[in-house]
């Protein structure tokens, strides 16, 4: 590359940078106006916990049976003792706190109130403005998530423990990841709202799905195999299953899940540019 790339790349990136500094910074302000309404989207997503509640059931031994009957053994008939029950489903609630997505309906509620057209204007990609708002929205989420994490421990004590520094940074990769699925995934259905004035309609047929077989109210070890091989063909346990069980310590095929994860945004990327430039056509061949 010529010196004169070398300075035109670098323009680029410094120009770059500063739009983006400046939209997370403008939308990390506008989260922070809505901190009560973050605190309970937070608290709204202690589903894993109600759950573990449930499942700890299991781990309590049947009347008259003794140590030797492997029943008393802590195990609770899935493969996880409670203890790693606690681990996991405190690793969900954290999986799910930070991949979470909404963007389906920020984009249906802007293109209906008419401000999708000016966006269109701007040479930015709006797409990119709903990036930063949900990483403005994480930013401001993560003390709750501390905070509601600090009672849970005060609660599980025994729960407590450290991860070693290879498991935080791959579990950070993968809910870095599993967040743009979801993004993707949703922002697919989202660019529907070129054809549909209810695409978010769509979204709440995928929540079954997602919430069964994202590993969210139960372990992926108490389905059957088929089920639970068939489920890792669909990209819901890499959203959460994964990134749970990767903070949990658990033992996973920690390679083959970040090719699968890699795999899926690699099918979704190109299908929601596909879907963009065939809605924006459409916007403008209508009049907007």
């Amino acid at each position: 590359m010529s010196a004169q790339g070398i300075r035109s790349l670098g323009r680029r990136l410094r120009h770059g940078w500063r739009v983006a500094r400046a939209l997370l910074s403008s939308q990390y302000a506008l989260m922070l106006e809505y901190r009560a309404e973050t605190a309970l989207w937070a608290l709204s997503g202690i589903l894993p916990f109600i759950m573990l509640g449930i499942w700890s059931q299991l781990a309590i031994p049947p009347a008259g049976l003794g140590p030797g009957s492997g029943a008393g053994s802590g195990a609770s008939g899935i493969g996880l003792d409670q203890l790693q029950l606690s681990r996991y489903f405190l690793g969900a609630f954290v999986a799910r706190q930070f991949s979470v997505a909404w963007v389906v309906y920020a984009f249906e509620e802007d293109a209906l109130q008419g401000r999708l057209s000016p966006y269109l204007l701007q040479p930015l990609q709006p797409l990119w403005r709903y990036v930063a708002a949900h990483l403005a929205e994480q930013v401001t989420r993560l003390p709750f998530v501390v905070l509601i994490a600090a009672v849970f421990f005060l609660l599980q004590p025994a729960a407590l423990w450290i991860p070693s520094p290879g498991r935080i940074v791959a579990t950070v990769l993968a809910i870095w990841l599993a967040f743009t699925i979801n993004f993707l995934l949703q922002s697919c259905i989202a660019i529907l709202c070129f054809w549909s004035e209810r695409a978010s309609a769509l979204e709440r047929l995928l929540l079954i799905p997602y919430l069964f077989l994202s590993g969210l109210v139960a372990p992926l070890e108490v389905f059957p195999p088929a089920l639970r091989a068939a489920a890792h063909w669909t990209p819901f346990p890499y959203m959460v299953a994964f990134p749970a069980q990767l903070l949990a310590g658990q033992v996973v095929p920690i390679a083959a899940s970040f090719a699968a994860m890699a795999a899926w945004i690699a099918l979704l990327l190109p299908l929601t540019l596909l879907l963009w430039r065939a809605g924006v056509r459409r916007y403008s061949a209508m009049g907007a």
